[in-house]
């Protein structure tokens, strides 16, 4: 392709504001659905509706593609049509305490539990104490403990009648019962037992030996008697108590007949109830602990032990779950075990399990952000740890550091079906999925979403009707039609492509959220052009401070750049500056000297390590062609110093290699090239020009440093051709180039720029090899020619 002067129409892709049939967005009526980009949405349909294990979604892509907006909308409309999950309820677990057990109950059930398990509470505090203080309760006990007294009381009046008959007197003692001599009616003391005569009170000892053998097995018969009815007292308390709670407890087991689980639960809670009878008997009130003017907690503790811990209530829930968690902490996501300080001491019981993220999405959508999550302790551990066993388990994340183990609540897992969406970059996807076995098995669907869109006619519709909906949505102003319009060029200003529109929703919106403040403090009713275009001028006034510094230093010829002029081995090269949120576009002199030697093209940027790998390419390329091109009949005996003048940090890209070549090439041949005219554009190895980015910043960049030193209508810049698509440059250049005060080419190789430079032919070989006399391709081929036989002169000479 010849080079070329371009015309100011293909510097920019205008919008030609009659395409839009409205006046305003606010009468807009688009048949179309609003912007979005159809690969990344189709994407996260297939990843949300399949149901196969680990088909989990990550949405990769720049920030501000509109990647969480789209999830989001995906997910609430398949959400809302799917089935409400279950409530999930931790009790207590009445054979291994440490262990809570996780119940599962129809949405909105899980709450009715709770209340109908604190009503019965309610009703055993009150029921209990009130039967065992019923007449018909003290009766019952006081006819069974007068019929054991009866009893008893005869058996021991047989016992002492036995006694007497033999001459001893029964007499009980805190060690049991004894048996002491008579005399008559009394007991005989110790004196008088000890004056009888030996013989007499061998017979006594002997006789009282017999006799304690039968009051023994009268007293086992006591002890069964008193065994006997401390066991049917038990059981008028157990008859009492179950009486008491029976008809309750019936009744909530015939309202949870469908779950076998709270059957259970309650079977163990009313064995419980009629394990621990003495706890529900009325009592005095109980003293106050000397700590803190606390009370025992016997009565309360085994209350607590029938209460029911709601981890998740969806009694308010249409459809499936869908949960953000925007912040995935460890705890945030499987949950938590809490505890609290109980005189010194840190406790803690199955009420104070609390529920994670993961636990509210059971059965419907969580929604994370890759980097959240990747820079959260444990996270991505417990993340993928739900995800392979399919259940959440709650623990103590310091139970795998501590050196000690402690006993503490270990809650039964439950089972979990959740769809999980990941939004991150894809840099971040791609390291996870070359690094983490497991990310590949549990992330099997990704979702790209890209920066740019093509710029149709379709296309350019949706870019109104997003810009109707923000206006809508966030109660904008509405945006007249040339406004969209310019909304529309500014989108391909982002991407700085003609043939493509950003889908970098999230600074378009800015921009329509600035020109809304601008039209408010003119009082316009609607958006106008003028508005769009001050919201963009004051966002780049905003940010570029240092842009204008530069340009000031440039001005005081502090930062030396000449637009005006020759000179031979001296061109100015252009570069970008990227702050951040702003990118500008800046000249600077790259100056050759060249010299015969055989050390090559040496780069002093690589030299003294401020040169990067790509820069250092790009000069190693331009040796390559220097080769090719001139030194096919003699060796190519060179030395050439190339040099950033004026640069202080570091230099990298290869979009001045063309600049360097054409520097080169006019320092070998003498001649000197057009100061006013800058270049960009990388090189190969053949002198063919390949395209570079940041074009339009740096053609704005370089007319802004003529303009400030003064426009001669000699001034320009050359791009590669391949770059034509991508200008869309500011009015103020179209302008520029309309009234031909500046001008910009396209080429394709080394030679056309080096003619536009020069002023003069490059030369093309003719049949006999050579280059036409006084062509820029013979006056560097003469000069290397010149070189290398002199270096070969010095070869024999030296012989």
């Amino acid at each position: 392709m010849a080079k070329k002067k371009l015309k100011p129409k293909e510097l920019k892709n205008v919008c030609d504001p009659s395409v839009f049939k409205f006046k305003t967005t606010e009468n807009f009526n688009f048949g179309v659905e609003p912007l979005h980009q159809e690969r990344g949405v189709s994407s996260i349909d297939f990843g949300l509706d399949i149901k196969s294990k680990g088909f989990n979604v990550f949405v990769s892509g720049p920030s501000g593609t509109g990647r969480n907006t789209q999830v989001k909308k995906a997910v609430y409309r398949l959400a809302e049509k799917q089935k409400t999950p279950d409530d999930w309820v931790y009790v207590y677990n009445f054979i291994h305490e440490d262990e809570p057990i996780a119940v599962s109950l129809p949405s909105g059930m899980g709450k009715v539990f709770r209340r109908d398990m604190e009503e019965l509470i309610s009703e055993l505090k009150n029921d209990i104490p009130k039967a065992f203080e019923s007449d018909d309760y003290e009766k019952r006990k006081h006819a069974l403990l007068k019929d054991y007294k009866m009893k008893r009381d005869r058996v021991l009046q047989d016992v002492e009648d036995i006694a007497f008959k033999k001459g001893f007197v029964l007499k009980q003692t805190a060690t049991g019962v004894i048996l002491v001599p008579r005399i008559k009616d009394r007991a005989m003391t110790n004196e008088e037992f000890e004056d009888l005569p030996a013989a007499e009170s061998e017979r006594i000892e002997k006789k009282k030996h017999n006799l304690h053998i039968q009051i023994d097995q009268v007293l086992a018969e006591i002890r069964a008697m008193e065994k006997d009815i401390k066991v049917k007292v038990k059981e008028l308390e157990k008859a009492v108590t179950l009486f008491s709670v029976k008809h309750t407890i019936d009744e909530l087991r015939k309202k949870y007949r469908f779950s076998g689980d709270v059957l259970l639960h309650l079977n163990r809670v009313q064995e419980d109830i009629l394990s621990n009878i003495d706890v529900f008997k009325p009592e005095e009130e109980a003293p106050m602990l000397p700590v803190l003017g606390a009370k025992p907690a016997q009565r309360e503790d085994t209350f607590k032990k029938y209460k029911v811990n709601l981890l998740v209530d969806r009694s308010f829930s249409e459809g499936a779950p869908v949960v953000i968690e925007s912040n995935p902490t460890y705890y945030n996501l499987v949950g938590r075990i809490e505890y609290v300080a109980q005189f010194g001491a840190m406790t803690t019981d199955f009420t104070m399990i609390a529920s994670g993220s993961l636990h509210k999405a059971n059965g419907g959508y969580l929604i994370l952000q890759a980097a959240d999550v990747m820079t959260s302790f444990m996270a991505w551990d417990a993340l993928k740890r739900v995800i392979r066993n399919h259940q959440i388990k709650v623990e103590d994340i310091n139970e795998q550091f501590r050196l000690i183990s402690t006993t503490s609540l270990k809650p039964r897992p439950i089972p979990c079906d959740i769809k999980i969406i990941m939004v991150g970059p894809a840099w971040m996807y791609r390291l996870l999925y070359m690094y983490d076995d497991d990310f590949k098995k549990m992330f099997k669907v990704k979702a790209d979403f890209e920066n740019e869109i093509d710029r149709t006619s379709e296309k350019i519709m949706k870019y109104a009707a997003f810009i109707k909906v923000r206006c809508d949505e966030e109660k904008l102003r509405h945006f007249e039609k040339k406004a969209v319009a310019r909304i529309v060029d500014y989108g391909s200003r982002l991407v700085d492509d003609q043939n493509k529109l950003s889908a970098r929703f999230m600074p378009v919106a800015d921009i329509l959220r600035e020109a809304d403040y601008w039209a408010e403090k003119e009082g316009a009713k609607y958006v106008r052009y003028e508005h769009v275009e001050k919201a963009l001028k004051e966002k780049v006034y905003r940010s570029d401070l240092v842009d204008q510094k530069i340009t000031e230093l440039i001005e005081e010829n502090v930062i030396m750049i000449d637009v005006e002029g020759a000179a031979v081995g001296q061109i100015n090269g252009l570069a970008v500056y990227n702050m951040g949120d702003f990118s500008f576009g800046k000249p600077s002199r790259i100056t050759v000297s060249s010299f015969m030697g055989k050390s090559g093209v040496i780069d002093i940027e690589r030299q003294v390590k401020l040169g990067g790998s790509l820069h250092s390419k790009g000069v190693l390329i331009l040796g390559g062609y220097m080769g090719e091109k001139y030194a096919q009949e003699y060796p190519l005996s060179l030395s050439a110093h190339i040099c950033f003048e004026q640069t202080y940090d570091g230099v990298d890209g290869d979009s001045a290699s063309s600049t360097e070549a054409y520097c080169l090439i006019s320092s070998l041949a003498g001649v000197p090239l057009n100061q006013g005219i800058a270049v960009t554009g990388s090189m190969n190895q053949h002198g063919g020009i390949q395209p570079i980015g940041g074009v339009n910043e740096k053609i704005e960049g370089f007319y802004h440093v003529c303009k400030v030193k003064g426009l001669t209508g000699k001034q320009g810049v050359i791009i590669p051709y391949q770059n034509t698509r991508h200008l869309m440059l500011k009015d103020e250049v179209v302008e520029a180039v309309k009234d031909g005060k500046f001008h910009i080419w396209s080429v394709s190789t080394v030679d056309e720029g080096i003619e536009i430079l020069t002023s003069k032919k490059a030369g093309t070989k003719g049949k006999n090899g050579k280059y036409p006399k006084g062509s820029i391709n013979y006056l560097v081929s003469k000069k290397l020619q010149a070189y290398a036989e002199y270096e070969s002169k010095s070869k024999k000479t030296k012989k």
